[in-house]
């Protein structure tokens, strides 16, 4: 169990000793994939075998003691909150190593790299973190990248990680190269510092990266990112350059449709710049040029990458003005539009912009003075347009007819009231004289053709009543004549 009683005086005099930290070691240039990318995995996992078993034991728990260490993917309230409660790794989605260091300095990560592009430059790094909230002992690492007979191809000392005001994950790293004849690299990570009061670290995203000069690639007459419309079957030309110091330099343009996780080679797309053919379906393509100097052009882990393009191909908003209205003098009427555009934010606009007190809402409310055809143009942010229209009727009432003659000759057949519009929610019910229902309808089409369960009904007079939800009319009541 940690002692956080000791006397904080004496230890802060030992800290401002070491204050001063030397800057990590970051690629400048273009990097390549990660050759090695140590994630420490998702959900359940057991001992890690990057440390060594002589030096820190395993637990499964989220709180290990001075000389333990565990894989998990969050910590909280662990010795009186005395370290940070963080709620994830690195990248939000996985495991971290958490350490309590032994009380003496020693390795904490050992592990071996091969397949490494000879006489290269590789960039490693690690997100590390300070998890003691409270003060205490800083974590001071080495990293050294050795031969396996122990000879030193680079080394970097982070210094002393200091403590942070919230939890905090910070990126260290140390520039090597290769040897020529591509020997195995082995990657040691010193903890510094003692243990016993502090010297509480968590781990992440360990990576080997080829660094290589600076590549560029861009658009012609474009910014990196250009956002388009689907059926848009416009040719993009990609640029590349790279510097001069590849002397023979391999080039290989690449694509991603998922947001750049995986990258793929385009096939004959070997030149230093690449003309793209025309994509009209939508979805977010990426473009990147992959280098490397022709005598290593086969071994893939070499290749360094350029900045990344977007060519972001957006779909055309789907419309759907409504149906067809009719509008009541005296009681305004409200179109059901819709349109969307996956997402997309979309802006309306009616015309002619007559009649309604705002024609850049979806649905407006309309009083038109006179038969009147609307139109609906929709566009999205960017610039991805559509349009419907829809027809508004002006009628000063609801004609009810008062007779039919269901007789089949073509001739007034059916019994229709014609301007009952839909959104008015009407209920209409014909009874005979017997106040038996004979006819119902609540869908907004109203139309009976003088039979009952397919049974012809007598001649005569029968009684309607129409009712509207919400009482948006008063009830309409009245007979009609059946005539046979």
């Amino acid at each position: 169990m940690k002692n956080y009683s000791v006397l904080r005086l004496l230890l802060s005099a030992v800290l401002l000793f070491y204050s001063c930290a030397a800057q990590s070691q970051i690629c400048t240039g273009s990097l390549g994939d990660p050759v090695v990318n140590i994630t420490f995995g998702q959900g359940a996992t057991g001992p890690s075998p990057y440390v060594p078993t002589s030096s820190y034991t395993y637990i499964s728990g989220d709180c290990p003691n001075d000389g333990y260490y565990t894989i998990t993917s969050h910590t909280a309230g662990c010795f009186d909150n005395h370290w940070y409660t963080v709620t994830n790794d690195h990248t939000g989605n996985g495991n971290f190593m958490l350490v309590n260091a032994s009380y003496a300095p020693g390795d904490f990560f050992v592990t071996t790299v091969s397949n490494l592009c000879p006489n290269t430059t590789y960039e490693f790094s690690s997100w590390i973190m300070n998890v003691l909230s409270t003060f205490g002992i800083e974590p001071d690492i080495i990293f050294y990248i050795e031969k396996p007979d122990g000879t030193v191809l680079g080394s970097y000392d982070t210094g002393l990680i200091p403590g942070t005001s919230s939890p905090e994950w910070v990126k260290y790293g140390i520039l090597f190269t290769t040897p020529a004849d591509n020997a195995t690299i082995v990657l040691r990570m010193r903890n510094n510092s003692p243990g016993g009061n502090g010297n509480d670290l968590a781990l992440d995203d360990i990576a080997f990266r080829p660094c290589g000069a600076q590549i560029t690639a861009s658009i012609e007459s474009n910014p990196d990112t250009v956002n388009i419309c689907s059926g848009n079957t416009t040719q993009y030309n990609l640029f590349g350059s790279a510097s001069s110091v590849y002397q023979k330099p391999a080039y290989q343009w690449q694509s991603s449709s998922d947001k750049g996780t995986t990258w793929q080679d385009i096939t004959g797309a070997t030149e230093q710049d690449y003309s793209r053919p025309s994509v009209i379906q939508s979805g977010n393509y990426l473009y990147r040029l992959a280098v490397t100097d022709s005598s290593v052009a086969s071994i893939i882990t070499c290749r360094v990458a350029s900045n990344v393009l977007s060519i972001n191909v957006h779909p055309i908003p789907v419309v759907n003005a409504g149906p067809d209205r009719i509008y009541i003098r005296g009681y305004p009427d409200t179109i059901n539009a819709a349109a969307t555009a996956n997402g997309d934010a979309l802006s309306y606009f009616w015309t002619p912009p007559l009649y309604m007190p705002d024609p850049t809402v979806l649905k407006p409310i309309v009083t038109p003075g006179a038969d009147i055809i609307y139109t609906l143009m929709v566009q999205s942010i960017f610039g991805c347009a559509n349009q419907d229209a829809v027809s508004v009727k002006a009628v000063d009432g609801i004609f009810i007819p008062n007779a039919f003659t269901p007789n089949g000759d073509g001739l007034n057949d059916t019994w229709s009231i014609p301007y009952l519009d839909v959104d008015l929610h009407a209920d209409v019910k014909i009874f005979n004289r017997w106040g038996q229902l004979v006819y119902h309808s609540s869908s907004g089409k109203v139309v009976w053709n003088g039979t009952l369960n397919s049974v012809p009904q007598p001649a005569g007079v029968y009684i309607y009543v129409v009712t509207f939800s919400g009482n948006k009319m008063p009830q309409m009541k009245g007979t009609l004549l059946l005539i046979r």
